[in-house]
């Protein structure tokens, strides 16, 4: 007997075939050159097969909540306030979800229909540096317990409530932390993309998670080995680039190292932290997404699995 699963399972070329011819064409090699996050290999190819498609489901997911925001308005008989359309995405550290997000609000951002789409990242709302190490607990930072979640939380409840010109804090991966008194302002726009490795997780006794706010999830899925090995490539990148700067937080920690030294570093960050959080805390969300985006060895999204309704 076959077992059920709750999603439709689409290879690339199926899902190329959705596509729709209404929707707005796709970027240039320029444009995509910018939007790729380190050691991302996204080509324009994808753009089109997986991106497209998806952006084109999207599009109708909008209009149809767009809709039905307007029917309740008349059922309630008085005017309520137009809400952003929120999509969540989510995923391990080093699978691409940053590139992800950025592709979705560029192209989002091409229909008519919803031109204002803003991104914001959850690392934002990470506690700053400081209490972390006064908490004793800076080797968990990612870990959901680093995370300002009462501050998140306020933050979706009033974006989802329309209000204009909510706040959010600003992170730097340069100096590894908050920007003190910097923020992001979003000002009610027709999407908002909130990207992040815990925007899927159900905290324990909590009658409300950050998903309750998501209209759709995404979440960034491939084998453990593949990203093991992304996020070492990454840290060597990062090594030769970002860690030579002396303003970088990893400066005096990595920038000295040796491509062999990096290497056992980087394996070692990865084993102790982020695959302890990948199996503790993110995986076990992969199911609660609305769409599943299956990356290849090469970073190639080659499956996707979208939930049947």
């Amino acid at each position: 007997m076959k077992r059920y699963s709750p999603y439709i399972e689409f290879d690339r070329k199926e899902w190329a075939s959705l596509r729709d011819h209404h929707t707005p064409l796709p970027l240039t090699e320029r444009e995509l050159e910018q939007l790729r996050g380190l050691n991302e290999h996204v080509s324009l190819q994808e753009v089109e097969e997986v991106y497209l498609p998806l952006t084109h489901l999207i599009h109708l997911y909008v209009g149809a909540s767009q809709q039905l925001h307007q029917l309740t308005t008349t059922f309630l008989k008085k005017k309520a306030r137009k809400t952003p359309f929120i999509i969540g995405i989510a995923g391990s550290v080093a699978v691409g979800k940053s590139t992800t997000a950025r592709l979705l609000q560029t192209l989002l951002s091409r229909w008519d229909t919803h031109r204002r789409v803003d991104l914001v990242t959850t690392d934002g709302f990470l506690y700053p540096k400081a209490d972390l190490e006064e908490k004793g607990i800076m080797n968990r930072k990612g870990f959901p317990e680093s995370y300002d979640i009462k501050r998140l939380m306020e933050f979706m409840g009033d974006i989802k409530s329309g209000k204009p010109d909510v706040r959010a804090p600003k992170y730097s991966h340069l100096t590894y932390d908050r920007i003190p008194d910097e923020e992001s302002i979003i000002n009610n726009p027709d999407i908002l993309i909130v990207e992040g490795i815990n925007v899927l997780q159900v905290k324990k006794q909590s009658p409300l998670f950050v998903s309750d706010f998501f209209d759709f999830s995404i979440f960034i899925d491939a084998d453990e080995s593949n990203i093991a090995r992304w996020y070492v490539e990454r840290f060597q990148l990062l090594r030769q680039t970002v860690f030579q700067n002396p303003d970088s937080y990893f400066h005096n920690r990595f920038g000295h190292l040796t491509a062999n030294e990096a290497e056992e570093a980087a394996q070692h960050t990865w084993k102790t932290i982020n695959a302890k959080n990948l199996h503790e805390n993110i995986l076990p969300t992969k199911g609660r997404a609305q769409l599943i985006l299956r990356k290849e060895a090469d970073h190639s999204i080659q499956n996707i699995f979208l939930r049947k309704l």
